[in-house]
């Protein structure tokens, strides 16, 4: 088993308020993760202290086998946040100059982009299909190309693992559909994927693996073993639809 992410005994809370207790599980090298579970279940806070946004409270997390507290590459993993659609229709930069933003980890003071960085965005847009609109502004893309965009941003320094939270939120059908395909395809290049979603009647025919978590995660299995699984809230999650026949 090739470990990527583990957690054990996470618990956390805001104020006096729980908001995870006692989760563990491992996430491998390849897998394509869905995290589901009800609002206020604990699922962006969760991949908060997996990104380190958010302290470690209790329990300890490891990334590549190195505890979280002295992990310091964090081009390894890639974040598109919660709420990514909504991007002021105003705001002057180009889709190149937001891709580009994605390297300012890796640079050191001063940071200036050079001819290699261009590649890079160029490279890193073409994977989403996206370099015929370099010189457009981000605001004037539809939702769906502006995902495409922010994936090739968090996608540019190549890292292992990729984590979206909620990220087709506003996005019409057709433009989901194309967006969790171009995830799948990721996937199938080696990318491993956390996906956040309230979506599980879609996000089934990609998924690999799925959890199932409020405040306690409730389960960590692949897909089929899920829709055989006696579970909490099935109905909540449109149990029926999510363990449709793939096709």
């Amino acid at each position: 088993m090739n470990k990527i992410i583990e957690l054990k005994n996470i618990s956390f809370s805001y104020s006096n308020t729980n908001v995870l207790s006692n989760i563990n599980f491992v996430i491998e090298k390849g897998d394509f993760v869905g995290l589901i579970g009800p609002n206020g279940s604990g699922k962006t806070t969760l991949l908060k202290l997996i990104l380190g946004i958010l302290p470690i409270q209790k329990g300890t997390i490891k990334i590549n086998g190195k505890s979280l507290l002295k992990f310091d590459d964090w081009s390894l993993l890639g974040y598109v946040p919660q709420k990514a659609t909504n991007i002021e229709v105003n705001f002057p930069a180009t889709v190149r100059e937001v891709v580009a933003m994605g390297l300012l980890s890796t640079k050191k003071f001063p940071k200036i982009f050079n001819s290699e960085d261009s590649k890079k965005v160029i490279n890193a847009l073409k994977m989403v299909h996206m370099e015929k609109f370099a010189e457009n502004r981000i605001g004037e893309l539809s939702g769906g190309q502006q995902q495409r965009v922010l994936i090739a941003k968090a996608m540019i320094c190549e890292p292992e693992i990729l984590f979206l939270d909620e990220p087709t939120t506003g996005i019409d059908p057709e433009s989901q559909q194309k967006f969790y395909e171009l995830l799948r395809q990721l996937n199938n290049q080696g990318v491993t994927i956390v996906l956040v979603s309230h979506d599980v009647g879609r996000i089934t025919k990609y998924v690999t693996k799925i959890a199932s978590l409020n405040k306690k995660l409730e389960f960590y299995r692949t897909h089929a073993e899920f829709c055989l699984h006696d579970i909490k809230h099935k109905h909540e999650y449109r149990y029926h639809d999510l363990c449709l026949d793939r096709g």
